[in-house]
């Protein structure tokens, strides 16, 4: 299994044991990491190698966001990145309290290529056709992707678990 992280973050996986396909032919994302993971299927695929299964945890869906907001999240990045970092991580555990992550240094380029990533039917389509399974997961609590906007749009590309009480990490009041 490869594991891709979410933004600004390293070694996260462990808050996702509960749904991670630990297997030598799965790959999984998580936020930003999504993107990552499923460009890294597609390369995968394209050199003939074999995957059997894509997660998505809380795939970073920013596509129907207006630009006005993507260039304040910028704006923000840029002026006070440790600001900006605290806010992103106290939204991505609400409403439940913050929990302890390791952290990487990130740059705007990321954060701009995860702003303005658009997540294609055609790629799923491609995954669908290759014998991928593609499983997304998204919390309804969280308060960082727009996940009614995600929920429409991951519905219809593979096989979707919508954990109703869940935030960004995919936490519960549940699990805590």
């Amino acid at each position: 299994m490869k594991f891709f992280s979410g933004f600004s973050l390293k070694n996260e996986q462990a808050f996702f044991s509960d749904y991670i396909k630990e297997d030598d032919y799965s790959v999984v994302g998580f936020s930003y990491g999504s993107i990552k993971a499923l460009e890294e299927v597609l390369r995968l695929l394209e050199i003939g190698q074999r995957v059997d299964t894509l997660q998505l945890l809380s795939p970073a869906f920013f596509q129907t966001k207006e630009e006005k907001f993507r260039r304040l999240q910028l704006m923000s990045y840029k002026k006070n990145t440790t600001l900006y970092m605290k806010q992103f991580l106290r939204g991505s555990f609400a409403p439940y309290g913050v929990q302890s992550v390791e952290n990487v240094a990130t740059k705007s380029e990321e954060l701009e290529e995860l702003l303005y990533h658009v997540w294609s039917e055609k790629d799923f389509v491609l995954l669908e056709q290759s014998g991928v399974k593609v499983e997304i997961y998204l919390g309804g609590e969280d308060k960082i992707i727009d996940v009614q906007e995600a929920k429409e749009f991951f519905k219809n590309v593979g096989t979707l678990t919508y954990i109703k009480q869940a935030n960004h990490f995919l936490q519960s009041d549940v699990w805590l």
